[in-house]
């Protein structure tokens, strides 16, 4: 139709959620939201709602895509767990590792801003927390570890410092240690069972 202006809206969404990644909930201003997806204020608030709905569709966005991924990876969780955890972590390394992405991790970033979150916004950001929580204790259970809630619940603690160390600066070297450690502590507790 003439005059009218078309966007995609999965392009939009995908600039958005990176936007947030970047800078955070509290840093992105409904301005820098504009000017990231192409679309004016009024354009963006019609396709998308206020800044709260944007950012939750980011979030949901983000947590399917590299929830997709991580359930992948811990497919081979009930032959072989650590392998599984490896892969688990893999994703996360591959996603620091890519330049066309911000350090970091927004669900990570999203649940060190819930302070200034709205409560629905807040509550999202931990339930993303708790996705990967269960994710994780799912596939150890599958590989019958008999403390998968306990390892779940470190191994989880250990992907968010990862993206928490990426951002400030840590090395593929240092980031590759941390995981060794938890790697070989999973190891052992296998083992001594």
């Amino acid at each position: 139709m003439a005059g009218k202006k078309q966007f995609d809206m999965d392009t939009a969404l995908d600039a958005a959620m990176i936007q947030f990644w970047r800078a955070g909930y509290a840093d992105t201003s409904v301005g820098d939201l504009s000017r990231v997806t192409g679309l004016n204020r009024s354009s963006l608030y019609a396709s998308f709602g206020d800044k709260d709905t944007l950012f939750l569709r980011c979030l949901e966005r983000y947590a399917a895509r590299y929830g997709a991924a991580y359930d992948a990876a811990l497919s081979c969780a009930a032959t072989d767990p650590v392998a599984a955890v490896r892969a688990f972590f893999d994703v996360t390394l591959e996603r620091i590792a890519d330049p066309a992405l911000p350090d970091g991790c927004l669900v990570a970033q999203s649940a060190m801003a819930i302070p200034v979150l709205s409560q629905s916004v807040a509550a999202h950001a931990k339930e993303a927390l708790g996705f990967q929580r269960r994710r994780l204790r799912a596939a150890l259970e599958a590989g019958g570890d008999k403390d998968a809630e306990a390892f779940a619940e470190h191994t989880a603690a250990v992907n968010q410092s990862l993206a928490v160390m990426s951002r400030a600066g840590a090395s593929p070297a240092q980031l590759l240690a941390v995981v060794g450690v938890t790697l070989d502590a999973l190891s052992q507790a296998l083992r001594g069972r």
